[in-house]
């Protein structure tokens, strides 16, 4: 079976190398152009889907936007039987997705109907769900609402970050999507309709989304932050700068302490007061500064026990 694989993160490599180790014909990967990292902006770094890519000797497409008559004559060239995308980063056009014989296969990060968009995981976390999974469907140029061919679902593990459960789907979409192939290719799959009645949504990650409401339980503050661990990082602002929160767990005792004060700051990381209970904090990364602990940063005397994250409206920067 000829595969063409579109994808970009770190998120769809495990997908691009089990149809590898499978013994899929892989005949082309698209994936998102080069981009400028570092603070002066003068070195371009591949995607991770690329560095794989380059490394097995596959063809590399990289346009801005996945169309045009000069790209889609380059899909055609390439013949392939089935397209297989996994996190690509853009919306692609009808006619690329019909471009194969057998259609063209997406892996989504949670158990469709529920959670359509681009941050399932994350919401997962921060919603505090029990169960997730992915999704292999058929895809349709409606945003995740194609017909599912298979599911696996997995339970969210206690205290997980976001990062932690990227890995774990990452793999387990993997094993899904040979088995979702093997159907295909045997005339074996069965695809179902989605459940228009029970869809939910998880939108983009935004700055905005990503602050930290004191007020609220310290179960959701603590989901919260592990939501957004290790990016693009839940914050919030004390003494007049913003920081970045990591590591998150709930305070085994409540506090009686305004939401957002400091109660303690020790070896094992910061102790704050939420809306109920207290959450404690493991990492901090203030603005323009490396990750520290959060002892780390009160020896630098920009922290100290008493001092309150503010729970106020803050205007994006």
């Amino acid at each position: 079976m000829r595969v063409l694989f579109w994808g970009t993160p770190g998120f769809a490599t495990a997908a691009l190398r089990a149809l590898l180790g499978e013994g899929f014909d892989v005949v082309g990967v698209v994936t998102q152009p080069d981009r400028a990292v570092g603070r002066s902006r003068s070195k371009l770094e591949p995607s991770a889907v690329k560095m794989v890519a380059v490394a097995e000797g596959i063809p590399v497409l990289q346009p801005e936007k996945p169309r045009g008559d000069e790209f889609m004559a380059q899909l055609s060239a390439l013949a392939p039987d089935v397209s297989v995308v996994v996190a690509y980063g853009h919306i692609i056009p009808r006619v690329a997705i019909e471009l194969p014989r057998l259609g063209t296969l997406n892996i989504h990060a949670s158990l469709l109907p529920a959670l359509r968009g681009a941050g399932p995981i994350q919401a997962a976390i921060r919603d505090g769900l029990g169960e997730t999974g992915v999704t292999i469907m058929q895809m349709v140029p409606k945003l995740d609402a194609g017909p599912i061919l298979l599911q696996a679902r997995t339970p969210v593990l206690a205290d997980e970050t976001a990062g932690e459960l990227t890995l774990r789907l990452s793999e387990l979409g993997a094993g899904a999507l040979i088995e979702a192939l093997a159907l295909l290719e045997l005339g074996l799959a069965k695809p179902e309709p989605q459940d228009e009645d029970l869809v939910t949504y998880a939108p983009k990650l935004t700055r905005d989304s990503a602050r930290v409401d004191w007020t609220r339980s310290a179960h959701e503050v603590g989901s919260h932050v592990r939501a957004y661990d290790p990016k693009p990082g839940a914050w919030g602002r004390i003494n007049g700068t913003e920081v970045k929160l990591f590591g998150a767990r709930v305070a085994p005792r409540g506090s009686s302490r305004n939401p957002g004060d400091v109660i303690a700051i020790d070896s094992e990381g910061m102790l704050v007061a939420c809306g109920g209970g207290a959450v404690r904090i493991v990492a901090v990364q203030p603005a323009g500064k490396r990750r520290l602990s959060p002892q780390e940063w009160a020896h630098g005397r920009a922290i100290a026990i008493g001092d309150r994250f503010d729970t106020g409206a803050v205007t994006p920067a």
